[in-house]
């Protein structure tokens, strides 16, 4: 080994610098994080702040507010990364603002699913913990979750996504058969990553999910026009809805309500 040896945080600080082009001091400490460009862009814009982007995620980062938003693309891998590289930095809860395929037909366009487990279909978190480990949502982010969509009147349903890597699967009569078997509620590509990294590197985190299509139906799979609408419609309440969320979770850790890991509350 040699003197010039890097330590684990400092690598983790540098790729994160790297990859966002923001300075790791520049974080809030509540992170916003999302799979959209256009999120942080409307969030920078709602803050009046700067969008900052670096080779791989864009940031923006309300001080005032004391919450930083970051895109972090799409997908597993992406997402088991941001998790390892921000758990490095004094923040203090944080939450995906994801999208999901309802797999309910009850559900609607534009409502919201508050996911509490997934399953570990997508690969990534195996290099995590073992198969039979759950992948669990954080309770504390949860609960906050759920208080503000009640006190904000919000429709939303609770229950269990489905996560893969597969893409283009609408088509796949043996996929679709083995997703009805489950019982999922909803299908994505990042929650049970999430949820299974943030759990190893004790990063309170959750999730707020917005019902963006009903891919089980064949004329309500996403496509470029009801993406543009989706957007269009619910974008806004989602992070207005993701800031309040995140500002009262920070209320419960304060309180030391249970949930939170004890690096969170100063304990």
């Amino acid at each position: 080994m040699g003197n010039g040896e890097i330590q684990e945080e400092q690598f983790a600080r540098e790729t994160l610098e790297r990859y966002s082009g923001s300075s790791a001091e520049a974080f809030c400490s509540n992170l916003l994080l999302t799979n959209f460009p256009r999120y942080v862009d409307h969030f920078a814009e709602k803050m009046g702040v700067e969008v900052v982007e670096g080779s791989m995620f864009k940031v923006a980062h309300a001080v005032e507010e004391d919450i930083s938003i970051l895109d972090f693309k799409i997908g597993s891998p992406a997402a088991a990364l941001v998790v390892d590289l921000c758990s490095f930095l004094d923040i203090k809860a944080a939450l995906l603002l994801g999208m999901c395929g309802g797999l309910r037909r009850r559900y609607k366009l534009g409502e919201y699913l508050v996911p509490v487990a997934s399953v570990r279909a997508e690969g990534t978190s195996d290099f995590y913990f073992p198969a039979e480990v759950p992948s669990l949502a954080n309770f504390l982010m949860q609960k906050a979750v759920t208080e503000v969509l009640e006190q904000t009147h919000a429709t939303y349903h609770i229950g269990i996504t489905y996560t893969t890597n597969l893409r283009f699967w609408e088509y796949n009569e043996e996929f679709i058969e083995h997703l009805k078997s489950t019982r999922a509620q909803a299908i994505e590509l990042e929650c049970a990553t999430l949820f299974m990294a943030s759990y190893k590197r004790k990063f309170t985190l959750g999730s707020l999910l917005l019902i963006s299509d009903l891919p089980l139906n064949r004329d309500q799979v996403k496509t470029k026009k009801s993406s543009e609408e989706i957007f269009r419609k619910y974008m806004p309440d989602h992070i207005e809805k993701g800031m309040q969320i995140i500002k009262h979770a920070r209320m419960m850790q304060s309180k030391k309500i249970k949930g939170a890991y004890h690096r969170n509350i100063g304990l």
